[in-house]
């Protein structure tokens, strides 16, 4: 239930980034704003929001880093643990192997 859990937490950070990255703006876009475009006015403030995405695409990131981490930890023990002790059989018995030819061995009564 917990590993199906952070699967979907995992698959929503990964769709976050994306959408961050895909939202982010390249760093020469910002030219024209310095120039007096008005962008103290906007919703980010005057530093734009530049420093509210790139802190949301880290935080977003270091999320992802640690599901990583969590999700591999928690799929490399999904096996049955078992140790030497439990997988001990008893050693079958050796039936003597006789040197006479097989024409020889009498035929045992097989009940049907």
């Amino acid at each position: 239930m917990l590993f199906e859990i952070l699967m979907v937490c995992y698959l929503l950070v990964a769709l976050a980034i994306i959408g961050l990255v895909l939202i982010q703006q390249g760093k020469g876009a910002g030219m024209g704003a310095s120039f007096g475009s008005g962008a103290s006015g906007t919703l980010f403030g005057s530093s734009g929001s530049g420093n509210f995405l790139s802190r949301s695409t880290a935080v977003l990131a270091t999320l992802f880093f640690v599901l990583s981490l969590l999700l591999g930890r928690l799929s490399s023990h999904t096996g049955e643990e078992t140790d030497d002790w439990n997988t001990l059989e008893v050693p079958a018995v050796e039936q003597p192997v006789s040197d006479a030819p097989a024409s020889d061995v009498p035929a045992t009564d097989v009940p049907n």
